[in-house]
């Protein structure tokens, strides 16, 4: 403006001048020499305006080549021919002290002279903040960078309107703007923790565990931050396990047709050579006339009677091996190997008893198993009496509720005890001449499976207990077992 305002006097705007907090110094732009300084430039640098007069650059400059006289004449000039120059420049006090600043010099044609007024304001601590903020960022990056986790942020349509370089890295290409359904192979975009499949398109999927939460920050970002990182080698570890379980429960399960084809094979043999010896008989009686002949034919038909009804105990056990986890109760589970337990007792002449609760046991299970671990543990016990004279023999199992409501079985012998063995479970440990020890390590594996436990102690006065516990199946009320 050529002229000030009507009602503001020229020394009004002095005052004004005086009032910013801005600091001012007034140069003569012919000579920079400092004609005027404000209350504020006064008060920064603790000199007077007479003080401040005299003066030159090095006199109130830090003593850097890059606040040289020169240089400060050089930028003041620029301001004088081109009407405006910024720079950063450090001052120095009348105390000694730096003070670094913001500063932009403006030429201003007065009527008297042409100056130059160069406005500054200490940026020490903005300086300071923003080299921390600088760091911080620098650190984030780094560290954001490096993680193993990817992360990305998804708009309300599921575009990336964030994505992290570790994401970039888990899922390839510039995953920015991208529709992140065309990553999810499992269908839906992950709206809760769990487990999911991710892949860039035309790539093989893998397996991540993705948490996933809502975040806001200012205006500047927000939507569903879905924080994921790579877990195929866990799956597959878990496949393999699952692979290597049922592997382990076929191995059972053959392990049990072995036991059983044992017995059986020595058990059937006998009612079969008798019926047949019986049938001969009848044949040559049959030829004279004898009346006698029904006599051996109905002998005949029971003992064949007999090798039918071991037979079809066979297939009925055999037809259940495939059978999933079931409610069941465990003292049924014992009924029905009793028969296959009595057929081993009778060929030692170890007696077997049982004590059994009245009320059933409710177990989750897969009967054949726990049935395939019942069988094996009163094989044990009955070929641990079998060397003991006849008076000593004998074998007991046990059923019984737990205090938490858990099924327990016990098998009972009076034999040698407990072995001493620390490693009695884990398929290396057999007192038999010809066993491989690998039937209570089974065991051992079905039960834990079953998330139960198993154990041995010492019997009283001699002998061992081998025991089980299942836990209760809650969802099965007594009289209620299927």
């Amino acid at each position: 403006m050529d002229r000030l305002p009507p009602s503001v006097p020229p020394s009004g705007f002095q005052t004004l001048m005086q009032a910013l907090k801005y600091c001012v110094l007034l140069h003569d732009a012919r000579t920079y020499d400092i004609l005027w300084a404000n209350r504020a430039a006064c008060e920064l640098l603790g000199w007077t305006v007479d003080e401040l007069r005299p003066l030159k650059a090095p006199d109130m400059s830090k003593n850097s080549l890059q606040y040289s006289r020169a240089l400060g004449h050089r930028w003041l000039g620029h301001a004088v021919e081109h009407g405006i120059s910024a720079t950063e420049w450090c001052y120095r006090s009348k105390s000694g002290e730096e003070i670094l600043t913001e500063a932009i010099a403006i030429r201003v044609a007065l009527p008297a002279r042409t100056v130059v007024m160069v406005q500054f304001r200490d940026i020490a601590e903005e300086k300071a903040v923003r080299r921390d903020l600088f760091r911080t960022e620098s650190r984030l990056r780094a560290f954001l960078s490096g993680l193993a986790e990817g992360i990305v942020v998804l708009d309300e349509t599921d575009r990336v309107v964030f994505a992290s370089e570790s994401a970039a890295r888990l899922l390839g290409g510039d995953l920015h703007g991208a529709d992140f359904t065309g990553y999810c192979r499992d269908g839906t975009v992950p709206d809760r923790e769990g487990r999911y499949r991710f892949a860039a398109p035309g790539e093989e999927p893998r397996w991540y565990a993705a948490t996933c939460q809502y975040i806001e920050i200012e205006s500047d970002l927000h939507g569903r931050m879905l924080l994921f990182y790579d877990i195929t080698d866990r799956v597959r570890a878990e496949e393999e396990h699952r692979r290597d379980t049922q592997r382990l429960n076929h191995l059972a399960r053959n392990n049990a047709m072995g036991d059983m084809a044992m017995a059986i094979a020595h058990e059937v043999s006998q009612p079969l050579a008798a019926a047949y010896n019986f049938v001969e008989g009848a044949r040559g009686r049959l030829g004279r006339g004898d009346e006698s002949v029904a006599w051996g034919l109905d002998n005949a038909a029971r003992q064949i009677e007999r090798a039918r009804t071991i037979l079809a105990s066979l297939r009925g056990y055999v037809g259940r091996l495939e059978q999933s986890e079931q409610r069941a109760d465990l003292n049924a589970i014992v009924r029905d190997c009793a028969y296959f337990i009595e057929l081993r007792a009778q060929e030692h002449a170890v007696p077997v008893a049982y004590d059994l609760t009245a009320e059933p046991l409710p177990v989750r299970c897969e009967n054949v198993l726990i049935g395939q671990v019942v069988m094996n543990l009163a094989f044990n016990a009955v070929d641990e009496m079998a060397g003991l004279p006849q008076a000593e023999r004998g074998a007991r199992i046990t059923t019984r509720r737990g205090a938490d409501g858990s099924a327990v079985l016990a098998v009972e012998d009076w034999g040698n005890g407990p072995p001493a063995e620390d490693r009695l479970f884990d398929g290396v440990f057999t007192s038999k001449e010809n066993g491989s020890g690998i039937g209570l390590a089974l065991s051992h594996r079905i039960i834990t499976r079953h998330g139960g436990r198993m154990d041995v102690h010492a019997n009283e006065p001699r002998g061992a207990v081998f025991r089980f516990t299942l836990p209760a199946d809650g969802a099965v009320r007594v009289g209620e077992i299927p």
